[in-house]
């Protein structure tokens, strides 16, 4: 006998992805397709390519926006010093809770809100600055206005010689930093899927 429609929309409701990385980032782009961007990770080539530029030796602050199911958590984390810290901002409940789940790391801490509130999260965890922050929130596609402010409230709280990595798969994110940033490095990564266009914006 055939399923009722509401039955059918029942189940629907009900069915859950994999709690698995690949599953967490399936689902959250489900949910919200604006915020996230892609429906798969960033590949390894692109994470060692974006963090190559890092003064490890000079970072005991390193700030993300949309860590996801952090791809780039464990790799930043190898790197930082025993005394730095690692601070992920999120606006996805989902993918915060799974971070904390997963992540167990004294250096590590994820907050769920916005990247425009960097400041107050940055000086809430003690520092002054952050020395750099890596971003793949899909500047192109936020509501009007964040994107710009994004960028702002990241060169305010850099610090002199520290850098904004941003990995994006549509060129238009230079429209935003360059508003706020005179030195610019550009490179592309095309062992990923898509292609990614990488930028490293640094306050002089």
């Amino acid at each position: 006998m055939p399923l009722s429609s509401a039955k059918v929309m029942k189940r629907s409701r009900g069915f859950r992805l994999p709690r698995t990385p690949k599953g967490m980032f399936l689902s959250g782009f489900l949910k919200n397709p604006v915020m996230v961007g892609s429906i798969i990770p960033s590949s390894d080539r692109l994470i060692r390519k974006m963090l190559s530029r890092v003064d490890w030796a000079n970072t005991k602050l390193f700030v993300e926006y949309g860590p996801g199911v952090g791809t780039f958590c464990q790799p930043i984390l190898d790197k930082l010093a025993p005394d730095g810290m690692l601070l992920v901002i999120d606006t996805n409940p989902d993918f915060v809770a799974y971070l904390k789940e997963t992540i167990h790391d004294p250096r590590f801490r994820a907050i769920c809100g916005s990247a425009t509130d960097v400041e107050r999260y940055v000086t809430d965890a003690g520092f002054e600055h952050a020395d750099y922050i890596a971003s793949g929130l899909p500047f192109s596609t936020l509501p009007p206005g964040v994107g710009d402010a994004i960028a702002a409230a990241t060169k305010r709280i850099l610090r002199v010689g520290g850098a904004f990595l941003v990995y994006q798969y549509n060129p238009t994110v230079r429209n935003f930093i360059a508003r706020q940033f005179d030195h610019i490095d550009h490179a592309m990564e095309f062992w990923n899927v898509p292609p990614a266009q990488l930028w490293w914006a640094w306050k002089e």
